[in-house]
């Protein structure tokens, strides 16, 4: 069994509901419920549950955040921009771990990672603030070895490595240089003690390229999941992940 663990990530479990919906979430009949489809990825083997409370509240709600941190089994890995109404819900949810992130209102999903360096003065307070709270905290970072430095300075936990440029790779040369990067930025940040996860356009089929990456700890994973569930179920989705993370080195 790997030990690689899997955070399941069910933001677009949230956007399906939305599409139908949006003006009224909290009705008896909005479905698909992130709840249920958390308990089902836990019951499958998931080893946490991700979700991102945006600014523009498009998929995940607030009650959905309530509603998970107080009803999963496992973990809650709260999502989130550095923004202080987002702060605030963090501070009195109280999720295991937040993974700060960058956030654009126009953007389809999260395109590249937080650029800490530019960011730090804005990051380190936050990040203080969540630490005394009790919250692990990680950065969702572009795999350079300038990020991973300012990441380990800045004292956080944890670190999420952008793997969205090697998922999308148009080229050989292309994916051979993001994972080089990939590989380089894991090695830093793991000899900086910090723990390494890794996400963003990971599926079943370039899980073969996450496995080249060393020193990893958690993938988290969501698009890819639930898009195969549409086919085969969540549970089964879930564990045909699991079972394609097996292959990880120890």
């Amino acid at each position: 069994m790997s030990r690689l663990r899997l955070g399941v990530n069910v933001d677009h479990v949230a956007t399906l509901r939305q599409a139908r919906y949006a003006t009224m979430p909290e009705s008896r009949n909005a479905e698909p419920d992130p709840l249920v489809a958390a308990r089902v990825c836990e019951r499958a083997g998931a080893g946490g549950i991700v979700a991102h409370l945006r600014s523009d509240r498009r998929h995940i709600q607030d009650r959905d955040v309530e509603r998970l941190r107080q009803n999963i089994m496992t973990k809650l890995n709260l999502e989130m921009g550095n923004t202080e109404e987002i702060i605030d819900v963090a501070l009195r949810i109280k999720p295991e771990e937040v993974c700060l992130v960058p956030e654009k209102r126009e953007e389809i999903t999260t395109e590249g990672g937080l650029d800490v360096i530019a960011q730090r003065k804005e990051l380190e307070p936050t990040i203080r603030r969540l630490q005394l709270a009790g919250i692990r905290v990680s950065l969702f970072i572009d795999p350079t070895l300038e990020q991973v430095d300012v990441a380990a300075e800045l004292g956080v936990e944890m670190v999420e490595l952008h793997t969205g440029r090697l998922a999308n790779a148009f080229t050989e040369k292309i994916q051979k240089e993001e994972l080089e990067q990939l590989r380089a930025a894991a090695r830093a940040a793991s000899e900086s003690h910090l723990q390494v996860n890794a996400g963003h356009g990971i599926n079943y089929k370039n899980i073969a390229l996450i496995h080249q990456i060393p020193c990893l700890t958690e993938l988290n994973i969501g698009h890819a999941i639930i898009s195969r569930a549409v086919w085969v179920g969540l549970e089964t989705a879930v564990k045909e992940m699991l079972a394609a993370m097996a292959n990880y080195p120890e």
